[in-house]
């Protein structure tokens, strides 16, 4: 008998034990959540529309888009001046030491002020200084975070305290994003999309990026699917702007496209509105513009339910040069269009669209690309209480959301998320596609109804060839019509369960009085015309835990201009909210599904230590 108690005991002293273990583990879980909730909410960094201006990109964003100023004003008291707040900015960029006779700070004071830069950014919970400090000054730097004495030497031997400055100015510089929002569109117009991607992919930036996809990026990861007219669409607009530095970086061979399209349309024959500076490049655009054109009309036969017949444009064209009627054409050479049957492409043009579709399905420089967005990218984004898009939700003339393919609104979004997430692992693991995935994406590009595009139609086949310029005019549907009426607002942020809706897209022109947000602060336009191909200004939008501000950025020559001067690019803030106290992650919509996380984590740990108690009281009981 004597045995049997001893066994059964050490049983219930086993199943104590492991049940111990398990409240540990579950209390871990619950003080990192408590941490997670109780910090400052991250400092987010948004931009859109990119459009291949990788240098110019690279270039702002190592000026962190005016983040360090704002960091530092929140980090020190209120008592800093202007002119001190700067003199410490300068020191943090240029990384070192700096001495100037109006800030009188020695190395002592500019030391402390950066070890308090650095505690503010560390409230967040995501940073140990480890992950942001090179290691040489580890220990002493966490000393001083955490008020703890250091050496002597830390202050009073010049070489150390320069070299302190410099770890300490690196760390501050690691940390001062803790995310980066960008809403789509890195291809097209400028020269350098894969040095945008390569810089957003690499190790630093990868884990902090949050990639929302846009129209032109559908585009080209449409066209490495196989969907033919937009791999045609996609070289066209390379030809566009005579971007082959950028094909031959990807190893695109473009002989077989460019002998076919020299030969067939001589550069005194190109005589619509193309836009390509060199003879080759507008011999390519024409010949690529023609073969597009009649692949994408095959696929709106193919898919009546996007209702896009007011695109078919071959066969009144070819009825137009039938009749000799050219009065409305700028261009009346057209070899290749068959008049009996003018969506058919020549043997010619069979010959350079197969060339170029096994080329993009199998290019491995363009996967590299296309896989980094394949694989993050979304058709939209919710964090902080802000639905992130590129251009829009579709919606109608009466302020409903607008249906397509049966769905709307969020389910819309996800619908196209779920297709999109299919076609990549398609073409990721050179599986077959389903035709109907890929004629969406074509849609997704330039339909009325797609979330990436948002007007009634796109006007190439107008713009490259009919005189009228009315017919030209791409007419923008309702989407900024309705984010001023009250009642789609709260639908829309009811819909995605947000307080704001920020989108890119559609430029707005700073110098004529308009403005990033709304009067009530809701609905925010980051867009601005980033490329040389629209204002060449651009946008952006920071959201730290004090306030959430949009930065109206420098041109190109403005900052050729300040470096010339040796001062900063000038930087024009529109203030759109602010706060008396920082906000914290419990503070959010993410933040309040998290608390209900460590309300059951509670919960399990209750229970734990309740049969726990339950044991000892009955492992008394029976000795």
């Amino acid at each position: 008998m004597v045995i049997k108690k001893s066994a059964r005991n050490k049983k219930l002293e086993s199943a104590d034990h492991i049940r111990a273990r398990s409240i540990d583990e579950l209390a871990q879980r619950l003080l990192k959540l408590e941490t997670e909730l109780n910090s400052n909410i991250p400092t987010t960094l948004w931009i859109s529309d990119l459009h291949g201006e990788g240098d110019r990109f690279k270039s702002i964003l190592r000026g962190r888009f005016g983040v360090l100023y704002q960091t530092c004003r929140e980090a020190l008291p209120n008592t800093f001046s202007t002119d001190k707040i700067q003199y410490l900015v300068r020191i943090i960029r240029k990384q070192q030491f700096i001495i100037d006779p109006e800030n009188r700070m020695d190395m002592q004071d500019v030391i402390l002020c950066l070890i308090q830069v650095l505690k503010y950014k560390l409230t967040n919970a995501r940073y140990h200084i480890e992950d942001v400090s090179m290691p040489e000054f580890q220990d002493t730097i966490s000393r001083l975070l955490a008020d703890l004495p250091v050496p002597d030497p830390i202050f009073e031997e010049e070489i150390i305290s320069t070299r302190l400055i410099h770890h300490l100015c690196h760390a501050i510089r690691n940390v001062l994003l803790d995310r980066i929002q960008v809403l789509g569109d890195v291809f097209d117009r400028g020269p350098q999309p894969d040095k945008i991607i390569r810089f957003l992919s690499s190790a630093p930036y990868r884990r902090i990026v949050d990639y929302v996809l846009g129209n032109h990026d559908i585009l080209w990861m449409g066209a490495a699917s196989g969907n033919r007219s937009l791999i045609a669409e996609a070289m066209r607009v390379t030809c566009r702007y005579d971007h082959f530095e950028f094909l031959k970086r990807l190893d695109f061979d473009i002989a077989e496209l460019a002998a076919f399209a020299v030969a067939t349309y001589p550069p005194e024959k190109v005589t619509g509105n193309f836009k390509a500076k060199t003879p080759k490049g507008r011999a390519m655009e024409k010949a690529l513009a023609i073969i597009q054109f009649k692949l994408e009309e095959q696929t709106i036969y193919d898919f009546p339910e996007y209702e896009m017949g007011s695109r078919l444009w071959l066969e009144r064209l070819a009825g137009m040069l039938d009749n000799n009627d050219h009065a409305g054409l700028n261009d009346t050479f057209f070899p290749t269009l068959d008049r009996n049957a003018p969506r058919r492409l020549t043997p010619e043009e069979e010959v350079v669209m197969d060339d170029l579709v096994e080329q993009f399905k199998t290019n491995r420089k363009l996967k590299r690309l296309l896989g980094y967005l394949f694989e993050v990218g979304k058709s939209y984004s919710v964090y902080n209480d802000i639905l992130n898009i590129h251009a829009l939700v579709p919606s109608t003339i009466e302020g409903d959301f607008e249906p397509f393919l049966g769905r709307s609104g969020r389910d819309l979004l996800d619908y196209i998320q779920a297709t999109i997430r299919r076609v990549g692992k398609n073409y990721l693991e050179k599986s077959a596609q389903d035709p109907a995935d890929q004629a969406l994406f074509f849609y997704l590009w330039c339909g009325p109804s797609s979330p990436f595009f948002g007007k009634h139609a796109m006007k190439t086949f107008e713009r490259y060839f009919l005189t009228d310029k009315e017919l030209h005019k791409e007419k923008t549907l309702y989407w900024n019509q309705n984010l001023v009426n009250p009642v789609f607002k709260q639908k829309l942020l009811d819909e995605f369960g947000v307080k704001r809706v920020v989108f890119g897209h559609t430029p707005i022109d700073y110098l004529k009085g308009k403005h990033m947000a709304s009067e009530d602060g809701i609905a925010i336009n980051v867009d601005g015309g980033f490329a040389a191909a629209y204002y060449n200004r651009g946008h952006s939008l920071v959201h730290t835990p004090y306030q959430l501000y949009g930065i109206i950025l420098p041109t190109p020559d403005e900052i050729k201009e300040a470096e010339r001067k040796f001062e900063s690019a000038p930087l024009d803030v529109e203030l759109i909210d602010e706060y008396l106290i920082p906000m914290k992650v419990k503070d959010t919509a993410e933040g309040k599904q998290r608390a209900k996380e460590r309300e059951s984590l509670m919960g399990q740990i209750r229970d734990l230590a309740r049969r726990n108690a339950q044991n000892k009281q009955f492992q008394e009981e029976y000795r």
